[in-house]
């Protein structure tokens, strides 16, 4: 049986422009993950060059710091059985033009640069724990009983 965990997601400045924010956290929702966490916010420079500290050295890296503080994110916490893993599935590849169908990505981006929605990698053991403790503190991440877990999990 996989673990129960949780992961960290950020609905992007273009879908939340969208107006696609409702329709992604759904997607989410109607898997049955459980929501723990989220927030409306821009974020600054500073906080964006943190989250997205690994790529610093790339040639990408002040794009991408541009593009994520130039709108509303929605940074998200949320747990399951493999969270991580599903989470990274459901969204598809980076790159929307190798999405699948059916996918976040594939279903809604067409640009790399613009590819609606950030989750933390399932290859990367300690991502998740830096990811969320960069956007919430312990008191703001909810613990509740999923009314509908019986069903979800053996």
């Amino acid at each position: 049986m996989s673990e129960r965990e949780r992961t960290f997601v950020m609905v992007k400045p273009d879908a939340f422009a969208r107006g696609l924010a409702g329709e992604i956290i759904s997607r989410f929702e109607e898997r049955g993950l459980k929501l723990v966490g989220m927030k409306l916010e821009v974020l600054d420079r500073e906080h964006a060059e943190e989250h997205y500290g690994e790529h610093e050295d790339k040639p990408f890296f002040d794009d991408l710091v541009d593009f994520i503080t130039s709108g509303p994110v929605v940074p998200m916490v949320w747990e399951g059985e493999d969270a991580t893993r599903q989470v990274r599935q459901m969204i598809g590849a980076t790159d929307p033009a190798e999405a699948a169908p059916g996918t976040i990505r594939g279903d809604y981006a067409l640009d790399l640069g613009r590819n609606v929605v950030h989750a933390a990698d399932h290859e990367d053991e300690g991502a998740n724990e830096r990811e969320i403790s960069l956007f919430f503190d312990d008191d703001e991440l909810v613990e509740y009983d999923q009314h509908d877990a019986s069903w979800l999990y053996e």
